[in-house]
């Protein structure tokens, strides 16, 4: 007999298409028989060692986070119920060209230093890893959710060129071809680069394009988050989508959003911009967060040459007193590569999260606020923070406009990421709430998509360009990896001013068929395992 049976389920099954009522039937990891209502009419209903009511549930593909940054947090955290309780099943880690694999002990320690602001500082992990291979075996042991991994290219270009803004030379480059061939043998299914980060930006579009070619190769995917989504945004996405053309690679736009008060209503010139791409035959998609503030960490907002040479490079140059006026001459007057071209508005500055203790009472209060509060210019108070937490400094940024959020969001190509930071006394919502969010909010109501679009671009769209040939739908013979919600009362719990409250309305998740949510409550099951690229 069986293991599970649910019963009685609203079915909207990922395809876009019209839900429908169905007993679905789960055993050993897979969904081994659907038998809708109107074919069993009169028949024998199925039978397991297990029944589910799920009246007045629906019953939907696991959701799967194109973006997300819980590379350390899967490892450090069990629980991980900020991402199950949401109905994410599978997580796309590596993301914005920085992450922990492939590394050696220099890198290693370079690279957390550089993103602690993302992940935490990591002292409490175990770094038994150094290849792409190795990190992923390290899933392998049991984590809360399932995970696909993207190459680092900022990881990859501190490992074979440094910290320092130079082209790569003929040797450095074939290194890095060789290292991104290597970790996508390994398993990962792309190449990821922040070119608003260093080292990443410091790649020109020649070197971009060679890696990308690899990843052509092996069929994998290219998720660049671009130069800036600020000033020059249009421009950015245009260098991106004719980049991977010319290397005829496929091309996924990270939290593909129009921000500041430069590109207020522009959404409609991306997306006629995507859509004449993709009438022409690009291969592209994207991801975006249903909230306008972005989320980044303090020290991403400077210049590129004030980066230039890692961390303690950057620190040092803070701590003059002649390189830090030029910093904020850069950020404040001419508009820093770091802050996408617009001269920083420290009123949109809200410090999220801080590493060192001491400095907590930050947190909540935008940069201007602490400066005026201290009476000092911001800049004093910001590069005061910058040294003090030895730049682990996170920061919620408000430039975004709602109405360029839901522009994109009812595109053909758009999936669901979280872009979620969990790190921090106040993270962005959107790490413990964006796809009750999208549900809640979105569908039922405002309506800016149905629940039918909706699911599929949470779940079919994105397993679509993972290349997952069995997970994204409920169908016979798929991966149980499911999420049972209600359509009436499911919503984000977490807000700007509680952020880390749980959603509502989600009472079951299974993963791989086993329940990692069950009854709204977080059980002890460890079902994730790294999700690895095939063919």
């Amino acid at each position: 007999m069986e293991e599970l049976v649910i019963r009685d389920a609203d079915v909207v099954d990922g395809s876009g298409g019209p839900s429908y009522r169905a007993d679905v039937v789960v055993d050993r990891g897979r969904i081994v028989s659907i038998v809708q209502e109107a074919a069993a009419a009169g028949c024998q209903r199925p039978k397991a060692r297990r029944e589910l009511d799920a009246e007045g549930l629906v019953l939907s593909p696991g959701f799967v986070d194109m973006h997300a940054h819980s590379d350390l947090a899967l490892l450090r955290d069990p629980d991980h119920s900020a991402k199950a309780a949401q109905g994410v099943t599978l997580e796309v880690l590596g993301q914005d060209g920085l992450s922990y694999a492939p590394v050696d002990d220099r890198t290693l320690g370079e690279v957390r230093r550089a993103i602690a602001g993302w992940n935490g500082p990591g002292d409490d992990i175990d770094f038994d890893w150094r290849s792409v291979g190795e990190y992923l075996d390290r899933l392998d042991r049991g984590v809360a959710v399932n995970a696909a991994y993207l190459i680092p290219q900022g990881t990859v270009r501190a490992l074979v060129v440094g910290w320092e803004d130079r082209e790569a030379t003929p040797a450095e480059l074939d290194r890095m071809r060789a290292l991104v061939a290597e970790g996508l043998e390994q398993g990962a299914v792309g190449l990821s680069s922040g070119l608003t980060y260093t080292p990443g930006m410091y790649a020109r579009d020649a070197e971009l394009t060679e890696l990308c070619r690899v990843v052509a190769q092996y069929g994998g995917y290219y998720c660049p988050h671009h130069r800036s989504y600020g000033a020059g945004a249009l421009e950015a996405y245009e260098e991106m989508v004719a980049l991977t053309r010319e290397a005829g690679c496929a091309l996924h736009l990270a939290h593909a959003t129009m921000n500041f008060g430069v590109n207020r209503g522009r959404a409609p010139e991306l997306l006629s911009l995507l859509d004449k791409a993709l009438d022409e035959g690009a291969d592209i998609s994207l991801d975006t967060y249903p909230y306008t503030p972005g989320c980044t960490t303090l020290v991403a907002l400077l210049p590129s040459w004030a980066s230039e040479g890692g961390p303690e490079a950057v620190l040092a140059r803070l701590a003059d007193d002649a390189t830090a006026e030029r910093i904020r001459h850069h950020l404040e007057v001419v508009g820093a590569d770091g802050c996408h071209g617009v001269p920083v508005e420290w009123e949109t500055i809200e410090i999220s999260g801080v590493g060192e203790p001491a400095l907590a009472d930050h947190v909540g209060r935008t940069v201007r606020e602490t400066a005026d509060a201290r009476g000092e210019e911001p800049w004093t108070t910001a590069r005061r923070l910058l040294l003090e937490d030895r730049l682990g400094t996170t920061i919620l940024q408000h430039v975004g406009h709602e109405e360029n959020v839901r522009a994109i969001m009812r595109h053909r190509v758009h999936t669901g990421g979280s872009n979620g930071i969990l790190r921090g006394s106040k993270p962005h919502p959107r790490a413990y709430g964006t796809f009750p969010h999208y549900l809640g909010h979105y569908v039922r109501e405002l309506g800016v998509l149905s629940l039918e679009e909706c699911v599929a671009h949470l779940t079919s769209r994105p397993a679509a360009r993972l290349r997952l040939p069995d997970r994204g739908l409920v169908r016979e013979g798929y991966r149980a990896d499911l999420v049972l919600f209600d359509p009436e009362t499911v919503a984000a719990g977490s807000t700007f001013e509680e952020p880390r409250t749980p959603p509502t309305g989600i009472p079951h998740v299974l993963v791989d068929g086993r329940f990692v949510i069950e009854d709204g409550r977080r059980t002890d099951v460890l079902a994730g395992r790294a999700v690895r690229r095939t063919g």
